[in-house]
């Protein structure tokens, strides 16, 4: 005898998305457990429910649609079309379930797992790599994922859940994050080497007032940083190019475009001289910052372990 389901409430085609899921989803596993078996008692034995209540859940769930799923035989059912039909979304979502819970688990495992990890474009070259070869000789299985870009870019990609850790300079100050200062790196004044300035070490940095500038685009924490020097050294930088990359800014003082303030390069490139500042104390506070309150996976505390460990010694010599 066919069950004809019954006349209550049902879910209009204008119902919201949310409220189809929250219906659905919960009778998706019952469902595919009771078509597989084509018999409730069974079905119910294998889920651990007892029977009455996955016979409800069937027909809760043929009522919500207003459809058919079941042709009913006692205890035995069988599929009708419509319920072959919904059966094979059913096993495909079911299925994508399943394929996302084992990929959190597998993110999650202590000697395998992942760690989405954000860095500056000048920590590329040397820094971030050493930091990964000496953290894997103890954990040679965690895999990376490894974002880089500029600093507040990562800062809302570690807010967006995108992150779990990352490399920043300034350090920054939110309610919402929790930072740590692992490293300062002094910033040197980059001439061309036929520039006249080019014969000196050492530098007051309100001598480059006349100076035209390359720097990196705003919204670049060293941007900031030469912005913030500059108007403690007496004045604004006028500014030639403003770029994404620290060594592009290099080649271009080395073509005469301008000056700038850099932090040291991972080779020294030929075709300019770089002075040390004397006055303001030119130098970026390097931290880690990730967002507080979220709970850590084992491969994310190990590695956050590791980075706060190498607090002063961040930095290749």
């Amino acid at each position: 005898m066919v069950h004809e389901p019954s006349s209550g409430p049902r879910l209009s085609p204008s119902s919201y998305e949310e409220d189809i899921r929250a219906v659905l989803a919960p009778r998706l596993a019952y469902f595919e457990a009771v078509a597989r078996h084509e018999h409730v008692t069974r079905a119910a034995h294998e889920l651990g429910v007892p029977q009455s209540t996955l016979s409800r859940a069937m027909v809760r769930l043929e009522a919500d649609l207003g459809v058919a799923l079941f042709a009913r035989r006692g205890r035995t059912v069988s599929l009708t079309p419509a319920g072959r039909t919904f059966l094979g979304s059913a096993e495909r979502a079911l299925a994508e379930v399943e394929k996302a819970a084992d990929s959190v688990r597998a993110d999650a495992d202590p000697t395998a797992g992942r760690v989405s990890f954000g860095f500056l474009h000048t920590m590329g070259s040397e820094t971030v790599p050493a930091l990964i070869r000496a953290f894997r000789v103890d954990h040679p299985k965690v895999r990376f994922q490894l974002v880089q870009n500029y600093g507040e870019a990562m800062i809302e990609r570690l807010r967006a859940g995108g992150l779990d850790l990352c490399l920043t300079s300034p350090v920054p100050d939110a309610p919402d994050l929790v930072t740590r200062r692992l490293d300062e790196q002094r910033l040197r004044l980059v001439v061309p080497d036929d520039h006249r300035l080019a014969s000196r070490r050492r530098i007051r940095l309100a001598e480059a007032a006349d100076e035209t500038f390359v720097t990196l685009e705003p919204g670049y924490g060293l941007r900031r940083i030469t912005d913030d020097l500059c108007a403690e050294a007496g004045f604004t930088p006028r500014v030639a190019f403003e770029g994404e990359e620290a060594e592009t800014l290099r080649g271009l003082v080395a073509a005469g475009l301008g000056v700038a303030l850099l932090p040291p390069p991972a080779v020294a490139r030929p075709g300019v001289v770089e002075l040390t500042v004397t006055a303001p104390r030119a130098a970026r506070e390097i931290g880690v910052a990730w967002l507080d309150g979220h709970p850590d996976t084992p491969p994310v505390a190990a590695f956050k372990r590791f980075l706060l460990s190498r607090r002063g010694n961040l930095l290749p010599d």
